[in-house]
């Protein structure tokens, strides 16, 4: 039963906070499969294979120190953090190298990291919840890890494992050699630098006092983070404001479309009016395909013009004006 619960507290929790990291894509949501599989990648892949080596590791440091106390430093400061980031960030990097084109903005980075982290942590919620939660103090241990794991530190590793996002990101929106190969390493060294200074804050910090200061600092960090994302959603209306208007003057789309493109309150709205006139889906499809043209376009801008990228163009364009007669302004 208690196993049960630990599992059911901590997928129902970062499930959740997935939603929150998917509905911050407000111009252009990522494909539901493609989140599907980080997820999962994050479940599987990353939290099995992250148990698996910093056990094997952990045992390595205390076969070699046969100290418990260095053995969980070296662990939880240098360990974790180096093998925990790599195995998280290795889903990203596969997004961005097989599934480039759905790769676009500062915010994709942000939203394929965050949301292969949640999957990490709803197993490694479920194991604390349930091993140091349950077995230590019953349904009592379960509230109380429950808090702490979901509430106090519940985004800690979306805001580690954003920092890979972005790397590829930026490289993704850069044409300089060096940037395209810097600013991934960059990322994931940020990732695993934050991720060290709480674990190793943790280990000499303890008690209330240390939950406090803990809790400070993260929260500091993710508030960042989050003024991050804001200008991240408020470049991304910038680019399809500015992409999307001679699209008007082509007679691509109408004024009216092109006033709802760049609103996500009235792309909103537009919807939900399609819901009573069955346009819903054609709607969604034709906003979806505007901010995609936007996108492509503004990197067009950034990265060079090139015949693949003008053909894709092209063709979001007579994709628009197919469906541009059954979609609501």
């Amino acid at each position: 039963m208690g196993l049960l619960l630990s599992i059911i507290i901590g997928f129902i929790s970062s499930i959740f906070y997935a939603w929150l990291v998917y509905t911050l894509d407000r111009y252009e949501k990522e494909p539901k499969l493609l989140l599907g599989g980080v997820f999962f990648w994050g479940v599987f892949v990353a939290a099995g294979g992250a148990f698996i080596v910093n056990t094997l590791l952990g045992l390595g440091v205390y076969f070699f120190t046969g100290s418990e106390f260095a053995t969980d430093l070296t662990t939880g400061s240098l360990i974790a953090p180096l093998v925990e980031e790599s195995l998280k960030g290795l889903a990203v990097f596969i997004v961005f190298l097989i599934f480039r084109r759905e790769f676009d903005s500062i915010l994709d980075g942000i939203v394929y990291a965050g949301i292969v982290a949640l999957g990490f942590a709803a197993t490694e919620n479920s194991f604390y919840i349930y091993t140091f939660g349950y077995q230590e103090g019953g349904i009592g241990g379960i509230m109380a890890l429950t808090f702490i794991r979901t509430v106090l530190v519940g985004w800690q590793h979306p805001f580690y494992t954003a920092f890979i996002g972005i790397g590829f990101a930026v490289s993704r929106l850069n044409r300089d050699r060096v940037v395209q190969i810097l600013a991934p390493v960059l990322g994931w060294t940020v990732a695993v630098m934050t991720h060290a200074f709480h674990n190793t804050m943790a280990s000499f910090v303890q008690g209330i006092g240390g939950l406090v200061l803990g809790t400070f600092f993260d929260w500091t960090g993710w508030l960042l983070m989050f003024g991050v994302i804001v200008w991240a959603i408020w470049r991304e209306q910038q680019w399809i404001t500015h992409e999307l208007k001679s699209e008007v003057t082509r007679g691509i789309i109408t004024e009216a479309q092109y006033q709802t493109a760049r609103s996500s309150v009235r792309r909103l709205m537009a919807r939900y009016r399609g819901l009573g006139t069955g346009q819903y889906r054609s709607t969604y499809r034709f906003y979806q395909t505007c901010t995609e043209l936007a996108y492509k376009k503004h990197h067009r801008v950034r990265l060079g013009e090139t015949a693949a990228r003008e053909e894709l163009i092209n063709s979001l364009r007579q994709k628009l004006i197919g469906l541009s007669p059954v979609a609501l302004s």
